[in-house]
């Protein structure tokens, strides 16, 4: 992020918590998580300055770590991809180790979507956390605290902007125990993706053996700024079988859903047994799988 050390050390910081939550830049502001970094980030430039005074002329390009706690293994929801419909309430836990000689006295977390967390023209989603993340030091390691954070997601009134499907930032800052300032804007990623529906139907049933079953299904998914769920054209689809004395699904074919999302094909019917689409997960959009439906064979 474009700052300068010692006059705003953590001026990206306090970007983010004027933007935290709803997720659309323009939204209305979070005024808790605002509240606490924006003291933090004002804190800064009092005391941060004769700690930093030395490096006061230094601008620190984008995505570079700012201050004397380092921030390290980053990980998001256990590295699993977050997949919210359009009422999904959902904790999501970050965690990561601070490390400092100096110790770290509190930090701060944001998830965050965009190209440079200093400017709101350049941010398109913005989460904080509801309370401070907890840090708990190693007994083994001085200055070195493993720590976690936990951010509330609804996605109903912090996802209204499509858009923001896709990856996210993980960006942390914090004080150390002589108030010194540090702020990292990517720590690790993670992924927010729309949460998918489909439907399937066989028919006919009962069917003779070698006659054609008809498969007829739809995929939707979530939309944000709606609320409901709509009709994902365009996307491949996999209809897959599984024989009635068997527990597992072997793929029959791919086929593209078409307007609305509508899904249909024909498969030659063969055995008793259950018929259902598939869809793998996309950089937007999570993976669903409809129910089997049973075909009785004749």
């Amino acid at each position: 992020m474009r700052i300068r050390v010692a006059a705003t050390v953590i001026s990206g910081a306090a970007v983010l918590s004027a933007l935290v939550v709803p997720v659309a830049a323009q939204a209305a502001q979070g005024p808790d998580a605002r509240a606490r970094l924006s003291s933090l980030s004002a804190h800064s430039v009092g005391t941060a300055k004769s700690a930093n005074a030395a490096s006061t002329a230094k601008t620190v390009r984008p995505m570079d770590a700012v201050g004397d706690i380092s921030f390290s293994k980053g990980v998001v929801n256990g590295g699993k991809d977050i997949v919210l419909s359009t009422t999904t309430r959902q904790s999501v836990t970050a965690t990561y180790t601070a490390t400092s000689a100096n110790g770290v006295a509190l930090t701060e977390a944001f998830l965050w979507q965009g190209t440079d967390p200093s400017s709101v023209d350049t941010i398109t989603g913005a989460l904080g956390t509801d309370d401070d993340p907890v840090c708990t030091e190693s007994t083994t390691r001085t200055g070195v605290y493993s720590c976690k954070a936990v951010f509330h997601i609804s996605a109903a009134t912090d996802m209204k902007y499509n858009g923001a499907a896709g990856t996210w930032k993980l960006a942390l800052g914090g004080y150390d125990l002589s108030v010194n300032a540090s702020f990292d804007d990517n720590v690790t990623t993670a992924k927010i993706k729309k949460a998918s529906k489909l439907t399937v139907n066989a028919a006919p049933e009962p069917v003779k053996k070698g006659k054609t079953v008809t498969v007829t299904g739809k995929l939707t998914r979530a939309n944000w700024d709606t609320g409901t769920y709509g009709g994902y054209a365009g996307q491949k689809v996999v209809l897959q079988f599984r024989k009635k004395t068997s527990s597992t699904y072997t793929n029959v074919k791919g086929i593209t859903a078409g307007a609305g999302g509508a899904l249909k094909t024909t498969t030659k019917a063969t055995v008793d047994g259950y018929y259902r689409f598939s869809f793998a997960t996309n950089t937007t959009t999570g993976a669903s799988t409809a129910a089997g439906d049973y075909v009785d064979v004749k």
